[in-house]
């Protein structure tokens, strides 16, 4: 047995089932296994390398930063992590930014300021947040909470209390946990990922917004996987043309480097006073930097391009022999198979293929720049493992 699985066996907690490869080396959208095989990367460490492996032009920005000074409290200021806020708002509308490490953190974040703005402004003491049932927000104690699946619940209680759910895309539902609950956030991914890469309806989110809007209910946007391009705009919700209180993001965010952000608008911009939230490394100044790198690239012509990404592997899978049907947006779809998902996963990677699955699904997180020609020979992988 290679050596790096054993020891990986032995020393490492066991919360992974690890596909048998050691990832050696790569460059965009292919890498290599330390047998010397080479896979094309169709899921970016679920989301994260936005510009695939060793993108040379944010490899020189964070190496910049590197040699410049690593790390520093957030006691003092640093250029990158204002650089990025003010990226960030430029690019959002939003207001103020909170860094953290992960999306985990950064829906804590989100969390915080929702409770702790209900209590301030509002005077509600316990308020309740209210998110989708099939959701996913975090393997903290309290994202888990409020991850509305109860997989994810059962080997953890009790869990923090002052989540409810309510069924996505069901807007009588909606309508009525909202009268039941009578929530001060209701939180919410564009695209549900880890439950099977199902979009919400544009319906849905209307109704969401409109009650939102007459019963001041705080919107969450959590944008940790479809954030940062990967749904064809640069984020998710602006899809769906409206404003949100409050967005997290992470992932692709800083293409490759822990980073969490938590966006606020309007209303929320003041809610965290000194010392009411904190972080050691967030805002770090190399993480930062990558980030600045993959934004400032995020422009126009790359969405263009995730378009059209989406648009070729749509059109080649749709209608393929044991392909029933494809969800998602952009680049980030879940593909219905005859077959069982593990089947295809496993189907794909001896042909040089790395895809992920999402429930059911198999789950597609391409590079956003992923060239065509390689996606095509993908695709071809796909559909033959497929039939």
């Amino acid at each position: 047995m290679n050596s790096c699985f054993e020891n990986d066996k032995k020393y490492i907690a066991s919360t992974y089932n690890r596909f048998p490869i050691e990832i050696i080396e790569g460059k965009g959208s292919i890498c290599k296994d330390s047998d010397g095989k080479e896979y094309i990367d169709l899921g970016t460490g679920i989301a994260v390398n936005t510009f695939g492996f060793c993108d040379e032009i944010w490899i020189e920005a964070v190496t910049k930063q590197l040699n410049t000074f690593q790390h520093t409290s957030n006691l003092y200021y640093t250029d990158p992590c204002v650089r990025l806020a003010e990226l960030l708002s430029s690019r959002t509308g939003c207001s103020k930014v909170f860094f953290s490490n992960s999306g985990a953190e950064a829906n804590e974040c989100a969390i915080k300021v929702a409770r702790k703005y209900a209590t301030d402004v509002k005077g509600i003491k316990e308020p309740v947040i209210l998110t989708l049932v099939n959701s996913f927000h975090g393997r903290t104690i309290t994202t888990l909470a409020a991850t509305g699946q109860d997989v994810f619940h059962k080997d953890f209680l009790p869990l923090t209390k002052g989540f409810e759910y309510t069924p996505a895309n069901d807007i009588n539902a909606l309508i009525e946990n909202v009268e039941k609950y009578s929530p001060s956030a209701i939180m919410f991914e564009t695209v549900q990922g880890e439950g099977g890469v199902n979009p919400l309806t544009k319906e849905f989110v209307n109704e969401m917004v409109k009650i939102a809007k007459e019963k001041d209910i705080l919107l969450i946007v959590d944008e940790v996987q479809t954030g940062n391009g990967r749904t064809g705009s640069l984020y998710g919700y602006m899809n769906y043309g409206f404003t949100p209180d409050i967005v997290s993001t992470a992932k692709g965010l800083a293409g490759g480097l822990p980073i969490g952000a938590t966006m606020l608008f309007g209303k929320v911009k003041d809610v965290l006073t000194p010392s009411s939230h904190g972080s050691t490394f967030g805002g770090n100044p190399v993480s930062c930097a990558g980030a600045v790198n993959i934004i400032e690239r995020i422009d126009d012509t790359l969405l263009e391009g995730v378009k059209e990404r989406n648009e070729l592997i749509i059109n080649t899978l749709t209608g393929a022999k044991g392909i029933k049907s494809i969800t998602g947006t952009g680049l980030m779809l879940g593909i219905e198979t005859e077959k069982g998902a593990s089947d295809i996963v496993k189907g794909c990677m001896e042909k040089g293929v790395l895809v992920l699955t999402a429930k059911t699904k198999v789950r597609l997180l391409p590079a956003l720049n992923i060239p065509i020609e390689t996606l095509k020979k993908a695709l071809e992988v796909i559909k033959s493992v497929c039939e």
